[in-house]
């Protein structure tokens, strides 16, 4: 009997010696992967939030809902909020980015793109309960971005 990481070293030989093809779920979930990835784009590290900070944060599990992320000069506040099986996201960046900037929430699925208060807040609504990340689009700039968060109804 071999043992499971011998398994899963002669599954990975027979795929790379075209042997054993790739499944196509496999393939496809490859190419929406993909699809997500901001070529040039600055990933936001999270930062630590004090608790309860938000505007319509409860808190879940001793975790504030609101979340803090900072790259490229920019502090991107995310508070997802689930509403009838949906989810909102209200937010702000600061400093505020400036005209013609855009912010995108998107999800797996699809995205939504509003233009920034001149104070940087903004608000998506009616999203699926699921995966989201929020990227901030500047002209001149490359697209700063945060970690995928997932938000459960």
């Amino acid at each position: 009997m071999t043992a499971p990481a011998d398994e899963y070293l002669l599954a990975a030989l027979r795929i790379a010696a075209g042997t054993d093809p790739v499944p196509d779920r496999v393939s496809a979930d490859a190419r929406s992967v993909l699809a997500l990835h901001l070529p040039g784009g600055i990933a936001a590290v999270p930062l630590a939030t004090a608790a309860g900070e938000g505007a319509r944060s409860a808190q879940t599990h001793d975790r504030p809902r609101a979340r803090r992320y900072a790259a490229a000069g920019l502090t991107i506040d995310v508070e997802p909020v689930v509403v009838a099986g949906r989810v909102d996201v209200a937010g702000q960046i600061s400093p505020a980015p400036g005209t013609g900037s855009l912010v995108e929430v998107r999800t797996p699925h699809l995205s939504d793109t509003r233009a920034p208060s001149e104070g940087g807040r903004f608000v998506v609504t009616g999203l699926p309960a699921g995966w989201i990340s929020v990227v901030c689009h500047r002209p001149g700039h490359p697209p700063v971005f945060t970690r995928w968060t997932h938000v459960r109804p």
